[in-house]
């Protein structure tokens, strides 16, 4: 793919409805046949590099044929200059990254799968498959189930009885949807995920631990992607929702009856207790841990590893265990290394003191 024709294809250049009206040097307008980092990229692939990027150096070095580069911040100009000394197409855009997804959506386009059924998927007769879905191979799907238009069953997928899947969703190898499960339209489920599996409910008696029945809903709403190994856990009651636009990483659970509003992003390990309640917009690093009935209000962040157990407030930033300002959190850090020294310092004055 010319270079000039994968420049058409992203938003922001269409927004801007041509590319004169775009800073640009195609540099002979290179044949692309692929994408790579700036350090790993060969003759014929595409790279990028955002503003204030680490990666600058591997600039010069580089060996990639087009860039995406950024159209703002006080190097982009020097470096807009640098790749024309040495060759290398490019286009200066406000938002690389993003334009660097569109531009391997495009190098890497996806086979789509044909429709129809794989003759050794078992589907029950009071199913209704939509139009145009795919239904892979040991795929089995029970009875009671929707599934809407254009959806991809890929191989050994297991739906239980009761569930309801929206148009254009897809999951993968693996990926079990049981009782009570709700997908709207456009979501991702990837492999081995587990959608609506009983949530840990027990009531403690004298002769040992009695099963509460988990008869609730699981809700993943429009656009929502859960990551492998996965797990999102269904109710004794209600249900557990997941907001529209919300990214799930891979090994993470969702106990029963969470909450999340749209756009949510949680990162892999990330586990969280029956009853949280998580705003819009609200990130979750790599194995933060909330507690039973915790609260993260719109926009509010936690780092890696925090532990929350009560309510964070809308657009705080939080780390640690039990779960601080990250601010607080930091000070605190920078002074672990000299706890052995204060202690030592402290015993001496006591001595002191006491003679």
């Amino acid at each position: 793919m010319r270079f000039s024709h994968l420049i058409s294809l992203l938003g922001e250049v269409k927004a801007n409805a041509s590319l004169e009206a775009t800073a640009h040097d195609l540099a002979g307008d290179p044949d692309l046949v692929g994408a790579a980092s700036l350090e790993q990229a060969h003759a014929g692939q595409l790279s990028f590099l955002e503003a204030g990027s680490t990666m600058a150096a591997a600039l010069a070095t580089t060996r990639a044929s087009a860039l995406l580069l950024p159209a703002q911040g006080h190097e982009a100009e020097s470096l807009q200059q640098q790749a024309s000394r040495q060759g290398i197409a490019w286009i200066a855009l406000r938002d690389p990254r993003l334009a660097f997804a569109e531009s391997l959506q495009a190098l890497y386009p996806r086979r789509a799968p044909s429709p129809g059924i794989h003759p050794s998927a078992v589907v029950d007769p009071s199913a209704v498959v939509g139009m145009g879905s795919h239904i892979g191979a040991h795929v089995v799907i029970g009875a009671d189930v929707q599934i809407g238009a254009s959806c991809t069953l890929h191989p050994n997928v297991v739906i239980y009885d009761d569930v309801q899947i929206g148009e254009a969703c897809e999951l993968h190898a693996g990926a079990v949807l049981h009782p009570g499960s709700r997908l709207e339209s456009g979501c991702v489920v990837h492999s081995n995920a587990v959608i609506g599996s009983e949530g840990f409910g027990f009531v403690p008696t004298a002769n040992g631990w009695h099963k509460m029945p988990q008869t609730g809903l699981v809700v993943l709403e429009t656009g929502v992607e859960v990551g492998c190994g996965s797990t999102i856990d269904r109710p004794s009651v209600g249900e557990t929702r997941i907001g529209a636009g919300t990214k799930i990483d891979n090994l993470v659970h969702v106990g029963h009856g969470v909450t999340t509003g749209k756009g949510c992003a949680l990162a892999a390990q990330v586990g969280i207790a029956g009853g949280a309640k998580l705003g819009h917009g609200v990130i979750l690093a790599g194995q933060v841990g909330l507690a039973n009935k915790a609260v993260m209000g719109d926009g509010s962040i936690a780092s890696s590893k925090s532990g929350i157990h009560g309510e964070v407030a809308a657009g705080d930033v939080v780390s640690g265990y039990p779960a601080i300002s990250n601010r607080l959190w930091l000070r605190c850090s920078a002074a672990f290394n000299k706890l052995p020294e204060m202690a030592k310092a402290l015993r001496q004055l006591e001595k002191q003191l006491k003679s």
